[in-house]
């Protein structure tokens, strides 16, 4: 299988999801900021046009970056990353939902919307009004999830799971291009501080 790859968060969850199942996966860059993922031979492989999607040795291509890593987690040897258990498993999907629609997602069209809007005005709609807001948002429901993970190493509980992965690569994207996330929450910073130093991090 090879892994369509390029810069930017949603190939590093991937990449990272890999690396901590001890996978070593073919890959191919994508020159994301040439746009070579809008043009007709990635868009053949991924009609969304986005990064990174996954082919796998028969041809069939999965996209989505949840949808590929919980793949890798099947697939791959070594303890998952998604859970053991049925309940396990819900428990990581609740907390992966979280994290991506209540931080992740704002984070990023904050981006998309102000520091990324002359890449992305010509690709996307963009809301360049909303970006503060988004921003706003993302600060907020961060400190929420602060109040929620004391006490314990990972987001959802003693093991790390898919929403650590997912949340540290998109917090790092953030400190990357002008949305560094508040130092000062006591449970966050330290769970940040675990998460880069895995060797994963640098995948």
């Amino acid at each position: 299988m090879k892994l369509y790859n390029s810069v930017g968060p949603n190939p590093h969850v991937v990449r990272m999801f890999a690396a901590e199942k001890g996978m070593d996966i073919d890959m191919e860059e994508v020159d994301l900021m040439g746009a070579a993922n809008r043009q007709e031979a990635y868009l053949n492989l991924n009609p969304a046009g986005q990064l990174p999607c996954l082919e796998l040795d028969d041809g069939r291509v999965i996209a989505e970056i949840t949808a590929i890593c919980e793949y890798l987690d099947e697939i791959g040897d070594g303890p998952s990353l998604m859970g053991e258990t049925p309940e396990e498993r819900a428990t990581t999907r609740m907390w992966t939902r979280r994290v991506d629609l209540n931080i992740c997602e704002p984070l990023a069209n904050g981006f998309r919307y102000s520091d990324g809007l002359p890449l992305f005005k010509e690709r996307i709609t963009t809301i360049p009004e909303a970006a503060d807001g988004l921003k706003q948002i993302t600060r907020e429901r961060l400190a929420w999830l602060d109040t929620l993970i004391g006490g314990q190493d990972f987001i959802g509980g003693n093991k790390i799971t898919l929403a650590d992965v997912l949340l540290y690569c998109m917090l790092a994207f953030g400190q990357q291009v002008g949305q560094p996330f508040d130092e000062s929450l006591p449970n966050i910073k330290p769970w940040f501080d675990r998460m880069a130093a895995r060797a994963s991090a640098g995948a």
